[in-house]
């Protein structure tokens, strides 16, 4: 049987005008430059305007007055400056909208990045990678139309039109009235249809993130699928997501489309109204209003405004779609920069000398303080001591750590550094005094070289080269055709489990760090191997403080003190 895809994305309730409002807050990231695009855009129209003016003051000297070509150069060398004027505006409105846009997903993306780096892996470890990805990259992507358009042409908009009219109503107040009537009720149905939309545009992010999630799980359990015979049964899943996207893409382009249709409806109603009038003014069938005095001047400069007092509707009309994946784009993005700390970071100095541990009846629990993961946990780690966490799958050896990492914070208690709370204790400067070795060692991709220094970044090649030694990475390097400088791929590719978990090794061995903290070392090393690494770890524990989370009876050997967590509690204590 076929997987079931992600479901459908739900229709809770989202306000709109919030998310407008978090959109135009982060335009403050470049006001200058989307100042500037409107400002563009404005000249532009204005350029439109002085056209007009000239190409009807043209005809009505040409054909009403018989002026020959000598009296009229000096109009055509106006409009050629307009068009030259308007063709430069134009340019800038795009080059400025581009600039605009860019900046703004630089910087937001900079400060979502620092956002989930602030966070921390306890609350990456909560989501899924491929949301995560959509949110960094899709997400951004959707606001690029958004502060390069739209945001720009709604200033547009706002500003142009009463320019425009403020030309028409001295040449005919009636055809201005009837473009005042018709104006509102453009933005009037862009609103109405626009709900809608951005309804449909979340349930479209949504799926889309859902649908990545799904995508990314199944790609990095491939081989896993292929053993158990799933790989043609995931394909069909991922088929079924991908079908589900496309049926809320379309949903979003047919609302768009109405959206556009409707404001061509009431734009040409209205410049159809206008010709009427003048039309009829001009031939002598309408004796009311400014119909008697018309002139070819003003008859032909009001049939040429009217198309243009809506063209900055229609504009902003066309990018309306913008504004709605925005919107729908702005939910996820507003959900990370608004998620708070658990605990503002503090930033005094780690505390001097050897590290003095206590944790003072120290609680934790997730899902909303539904389930505790520690609880009441009271325990001191003297300078130069090697403890060994052990107990069962959940127990809280992994949340004990957390928090020595400052990770987390305790929901209660505290935890203690030679007696200053962690919480005051700036996290860069904590993490700088730690070296961290855990179950699955993360590799970059780049040579072991540049994986070991990360240990170190200032450390020159000579102390690269001692950490190796000392973790046995020389040892598997020099089989490899240009030793530590050989390339390994992304997450280990091309290493055995082992040599992954050298590298880590080296990394510590380069940090020198007075404390050590490792999680489940040698999970899923057969029994030589993992009798090397713990040599390796006995060397790195000696004038340490270390402490090992494990269930391995051989790695609770390195330990002169064992406690044995159940429950989140401590259960006991052997020497």
């Amino acid at each position: 049987m076929a997987p079931t895809p992600p479901r459908s994305a739900s229709s809770g309730p989202i306000d709109d005008r919030a998310a407008g409002r978090w959109l135009k807050r982060q335009a403050g990231l470049a006001r200058r430059p989307i100042g500037l695009t409107a400002a563009a855009g404005i000249a532009q129209g204005l350029c439109g305007v002085a056209q007009a003016g000239l190409i009807a003051w043209v005809l009505q000297r040409a054909v009403m007055e018989g002026a020959g070509l000598s009296d009229l150069w000096p109009l055509f060398a106006g409009l050629l400056a307009a068009a030259l004027l308007r063709a430069g505006a134009a340019w800038t409105w795009e080059a400025l909208g581009a600039v605009a846009s860019t900046q703004v997903k630089t910087r937001l993306r900079r400060k979502i990045l620092d956002r989930v780096h602030a966070l921390g892996p306890a609350w990456r470890a909560e989501r899924q990678t491929g949301d995560l990805a959509v949110t960094l990259i899709e997400r951004i992507e959707a606001l690029d139309g958004y502060y390069a358009r739209f945001l720009p042409q709604s200033r547009v908009a706002m500003v142009l039109p009463i320019l425009i009219l403020a030309a028409v109503y001295p040449i005919d107040w009636v055809s201005g009235v009837i473009l005042t009537v018709a104006g509102p009720f453009v933005p009037l149905m862009m609103a109405l249809i626009g709900m809608k939309a951005a309804d449909e545009s979340r349930k479209q992010f949504r799926v889309l993130a859902r649908m990545s999630a799904y995508f990314l799980d199944r790609l990095q359990g491939l081989a896993t699928l292929r053993l158990f015979g799933r790989a043609e049964a995931e394909v069909e899943g991922i088929a079924l997501a991908a079908d589900a996207f496309r049926d809320r893409t379309m949903r979003v382009l047919r609302i768009a489309f109405l959206s556009s249709a409707s404001l061509e409806f009431f734009a040409s109603v209205a410049v159809a109204v206008v010709a009427t009038y003048v039309g009829l003014g001009l031939l002598g069938h309408i004796g009311w209003g400014t119909a008697p005095n018309l002139t070819l001047f003003s008859g032909l400069f009001v049939l040429l405004m009217a198309p243009d007092f809506f063209q900055p509707l229609r504009m902003l009309a066309a990018y309306y779609h913008d504004r709605v994946a925005a919107i729908g784009a702005a939910e996820g993005l507003a959900e990370v920069l608004d998620t708070p700390e658990e605990a503002p970071a503090g930033g005094r100095p780690m505390p001097q000398g050897d590290l003095d541990i206590e944790f003072d009846a120290v609680s934790v629990a997730f899902d909303g303080g539904t389930r505790s993961a520690v609880r009441g946990v009271s325990l001191r780690i003297a300078p130069g001591d090697h403890v060994a966490l052990v107990g069962m799958s959940g127990a809280g050896k992994s949340t004990l750590l957390s928090l020595l990492l400052g990770f987390r914070r305790p929901d209660a208690g505290r935890v203690l550094v030679n007696g200053v709370d962690l919480a005051e204790i700036d996290p860069e400067d904590l993490r700088r005094r730690i070296a961290w070795i855990g179950q699955a060692p993360v590799l970059f991709h780049g040579t072991l070289r540049d994986n070991i220094r990360l240990g170190r970044p200032e450390a020159d090649d000579a102390a690269v080269d001692r950490a190796a030694a000392e973790a046995r990475v020389t040892e598997f390097a020099a089989a490899l055709p240009q030793g530590l400088d050989t390339p390994v791929g992304e997450r280990g590719v091309g290493l055995s489990g082992g040599q992954a978990q050298r590298v880590a090794l080296a990394r510590a061995f380069l940090k020198d760090a007075p404390l050590v903290l490792l999680d489940e070392p040698t999970a899923a090393l057969d029994r030589d191997t993992e009798a090397e690494i713990l040599e390796s770890i006995r060397r790195l524990a000696r004038g340490r403080t270390v402490v090992v989370a494990t269930h391995s009876p051989a790695a609770m050997a390195i330990a002169d003190r064992r406690i044995l967590l159940d429950q989140g509690r401590v259960q006991a204590e052997a020497a």
